[in-house]
């Protein structure tokens, strides 16, 4: 894959409590793109941070309807990515590319 392709693959960092505190165990979260595959993170991951990647684990968040002014509305699903890395590597999400 190209470069080009790797960021259209992984959208952002998830940046929460809950991530912050799986950092502490080697992984790192991002926001993938729906139709992204293991395959696809794991090589883009790898491809733009230099790193080795034990696992790779998705999910799908469903979108919540929301109302505003009694008005509904529907947030959109993502995707997620949990990124187990090997030891020794890490990723400093904060700084970006």
């Amino acid at each position: 894959m190209t470069d080009l392709r790797h960021y259209d693959v992984i959208v952002s960092p998830a940046i929460t409590e809950k991530t912050t505190t799986a950092s502490e165990r080697n992984q790192v979260v991002f926001n993938v793109a729906k139709k992204a595959t293991k395959p696809e993170i794991k090589a883009a991951v790898e491809a733009l941070f230099s790193v080795k990647v034990m696992a790779v684990n998705t999910l799908v968040r469903k979108g919540k309807v929301k109302r505003f002014r009694g008005t509904v509305g529907r947030q959109s699903d993502v995707k997620k990515a949990v990124i187990t890395l090997a030891d020794g590597q890490s990723i400093d999400v904060a700084t970006g590319l």
